[in-house]
């Protein structure tokens, strides 16, 4: 955050607000409003109207407008349409303190946009006291977010509450302050935006890399299965049930990964584990396979795979999280991989040196594309503190007349 800019947000706020702002609740300044109502499931396929869902709420704080949901609507019919400046708030969540995202229609368009019906929104009576591209900062906010938690209320579900919504206060500083602290935090977020497309290009690029080096020198690959290239510790596996296990701390590992932390273990060494059972063998939104180190226990919902080498090992692990393994899976509603099943996949393994420099070639990618610690995620995250933090400081705002 530059220093001039700075100096120029406390020289507005000395001039402009110098004992404070005014807070005003939202019943004050708008109203609520719903989603849309009266649809069936046939209104949804090859519909003609703009449809905003939940994922399109909750993914970003400035509505994005080009989307691909469309909904049926016909001719005449009322329907609430969202306008430039309206907030949308995601209307329940598995927790209060993710109830209510917001995300604010910051682009001004002639074409209707509709809301489904677990979603509402806020339309502010006068734009001209507040900035859409403020609102967007705003009402993601600590402050905010800490206010339409507690208008939140159930037990296994979370729904925010309209009504108690209305009671939620928001400052009003001038807009020319307003636009100045746009104007600085913009400038976090299109950073933020920068790294993230990076990471999506460097994704792409490992993807293909990867591609590459498994079919590269095919003459020299030995087309072979785990049972000949790994052993199999399945027997030494041992569940245990929630209410058996004592806590501790080894690792209990399960399908797709940490399951619990008890207060003994069963392996100690570097494995590689790969889903037994479970509905993320088809649908592969986490790792079907992943190596593990040190003490740890295992339950019967993974494959335990013990190998000679590293590099070996990273390369069935990296192959097997590549390839589709469907043919190999059995059951309908419960997906499950036997052990049988599993030593019928074909591994391509080239020479211990071509295995070798594969894996020191993904490893690095890996690093950069998905590691935590460092690489482009860790400086995203980092990016997104930092924008975090000022935003929260510069949208705290002495109260006139407190």
């Amino acid at each position: 955050m530059g220093v001039s800019r700075v100096n120029k947000l406390n020289e507005l706020i000395h001039t402009l607000c110098p004992d404070g702002v005014e807070y005003r609740s939202l019943g004050e300044l708008g109203k609520f409003y719903g989603g849309l109502s009266g649809k069936s499931k046939d209104d949804f396929t090859d519909g003609n109207a703009k449809f905003i869902t939940y994922k399109n709420v909750y993914s970003n704080p400035a509505l994005q407008i080009d989307i691909e949901d469309r909904v049926k609507i016909a001719d005449g019919e009322k329907q609430r349409t969202l306008k430039y400046g309206d907030v949308i708030f995601t209307g329940s969540s598995e927790t209060p303190d993710e109830c209510g995202i917001s995300s604010v229609v910051t682009e001004k368009t002639e074409e209707k946009l509709y809301l489904n019906s677990f979603c509402f929104f806020f339309r502010f009576d006068d734009l001209k006291i507040i900035m859409p591209d403020f609102a967007k900062h705003l009402f993601r906010s600590s402050n905010l977010r800490y206010q339409i938690g507690k208008t939140a209320s159930g037990v296994t579900r979370f729904n925010v509450s309209k009504k108690l919504m209305e009671n939620v206060i928001i400052p009003l500083p001038p807009l020319e302050v307003q636009s100045e602290i746009v104007r600085i935090l913009d400038n976090f977020t299109e950073l933020t935006a920068e790294l993230t497309a990076e990471l999506t290009v460097r994704k792409k690029q490992y993807g293909y890399y990867r591609d590459f080096l498994y079919t590269a020198d095919d003459a020299d690959v030995e087309w072979t299965t785990l049972d000949r290239i790994s052993e199999n510790c399945d027997r030494q596996r041992k569940p245990v049930t929630k209410g058996n296990r004592v806590s501790g701390n080894y690792p209990y590992y399960g399908a797709s990964g940490i399951v619990d932390y008890v207060e003994d273990y069963i392996f100690d060494g570097d494995f590689l584990l790969v889903s037994e059972d479970g509905a993320n063998l088809l649908a592969r939104s986490t790792p079907i396979a992943f190596s593990i180190s040190g003490k740890n226990w295992v339950n019967n919902h993974a494959h335990v795979l013990k190998f000679d080498t590293y590099e070996l090992r990273r390369y069935v692990e990296i192959y097997l999280n590549s390839i589709d393994l469907s043919k190999y899976i059995s059951g309908g509603a419960q997906p499950k991989l036997n052990q049988e099943n599993l030593n019928k996949i074909p591994i391509p393994v080239p020479s211990p040196e071509r295995v070798k420099y594969v894996v020191s070639i993904l490893d690095r990618f890996n690093t950069l594309c998905h590691d935590i610690s460092e690489g482009l995620p860790a400086e995203i995250e980092a990016r997104q503190k930092q924008y975090e933090y000022y935003r929260d400081c510069l949208l705290a705002f002495k109260e006139l007349n407190a």
